[in-house]
């Protein structure tokens, strides 16, 4: 499923809701209608079909007036964050997976640490320097707008954050009660506000668990009432949109990059995550690269080189030049539920079950849906 940027994508929520309150020369594909105040709760992991499958835990959300829109790509933490602080689709953001390429290093754009390791790397690789465009957020402060950002304590001053979320005034929660009450409070404020708040746990079970296990239903039902909770009471004027990253799949159909060398022959750097790879092959390498990962993948895989990728639109209409070395020569979208793991470059990254990212309708279709007051 090919991202709907321009009409239909996570790039186009944020311009929405700021064209909603009315700051001149933002798109408004979703047409949303003029409000004072808006609230954008993004919910870690809750694909649309997930929703779907299990609205019984989730009454309230399932009430709400809405549809899915499609995520981006790769549908991965990193890129959606950016998708959302920026208004831009990843080929202009340049936030083109998880871990990516970056002036000779790879960053792991999450937690902006050298890949694999706990090497902080915001000095050596200012996050304004790799995503220079100016963020949506700012372009709303500077037409006024109030802008929170409503997350974890932890995340406030994270390369990702200063990257994708600059121009927002920074309110770190510490749970569920402090989440509830820093977006409502927001709302609350006078004039012409937008906040953005994120939930994380509901993700992380799902990795941990599986998508759709009995502690992940368990955590929908608790979003079900962050998402009551925020909307109770809405101040005249005052909208919530609920929206998410990705959706997610549960591992299935394994390739392990560390014990298939020959996989890595030609290869000088792969990136991304397990259901999306970003192949960076040797000079004059590429060629046979393809052919190796296509006879060894068959099925289980859509390889494109990076032209091919960028010409069906995967990463957005427009890839920029910054953005287009970052992608590498190869990038590999895992089709199904098939993985393409690296047990002993990535551990953790590869045990676990839930896994998210590639082009399936189960990654890339994502809730928008929404209240009013």
């Amino acid at each position: 499923m090919i991202p709907r940027y321009g009409t239909a994508a996570l790039s186009d929520v944020t311009p929405s809701a700021l064209a909603s309150l009315g700051v001149a020369d933002m798109p408004n594909p979703l047409a949303m209608t003029p409000v004072r105040a808006v609230c954008l709760l993004l919910v870690d992991g809750l694909g649309w079909e997930l929703l779907q499958r299990h609205r019984d835990v989730a009454p309230f959300l399932a009430a709400l007036p809405g549809g899915p829109i499609t995520a981006g790509f790769p549908a991965t933490t990193a890129s959606s964050l950016a998708a959302i602080g920026t208004g831009l689709p990843p080929g202009e953001s340049g936030f083109v997976g998880m871990a990516f390429a970056v002036d000779g290093e790879v960053l792991d754009a999450l937690r902006w640490h050298r890949h694999g390791t706990a090497v902080d790397l915001r000095d050596a690789l200012r996050p304004e320097d790799v995503q220079p465009a100016t963020t949506a957020f700012e372009r709303a402060g500077a037409a006024g707008v109030e802008v929170r950002v409503v997350q974890p304590a932890a995340h406030t001053a994270s390369g990702l954050s200063r990257a994708a979320f600059r121009g927002g005034a920074m309110v770190g929660v510490h749970a569920v009660g402090d989440l509830v009450e820093g977006a409502r409070a927001a709302l609350r404020s006078p004039g012409r506000v937008f906040c953005y708040a994120y939930h994380a746990d509901l993700d992380f079970l799902g990795h941990v668990y599986g998508p759709g296990s009995a502690p992940w239903r368990r955590q929908l039902a608790v979003v079900d009432q962050i998402a009551a909770g925020v909307a109770e009471d809405l101040p005249p004027g005052a909208r919530l949109l609920v929206t998410a990253d990705h959706g997610m799949v549960s591992a299935g159909h394994r390739t392990d990059l560390d014990t298939t060398p020959d996989l890595l022959d030609g290869v000088d750097l792969v990136t991304g995550e397990p259901r999306v790879r970003l192949v960076h092959t040797k000079p004059g390498a590429r060629d046979d690269v393809l052919a190796a990962w296509r006879s060894h993948l068959g099925e289980h895989a859509e390889i494109r080189t990076r032209e091919e990728a960028v010409a069906a639109g995967w990463f957005g209409p427009r890839v920029s030049p910054r953005v287009a070395r970052r992608i590498g020569d190869l990038v590999v979208a895992t089709t199904g539920t098939a993985v393409v793991v690296r047990s002993s470059v990535e551990p953790v990254m590869s045990a676990v079950l839930g896994q998210h990212g590639s082009l399936t309708t189960a990654e890339q279709l994502i809730p928008l849906l929404s209240h009013d007051a």
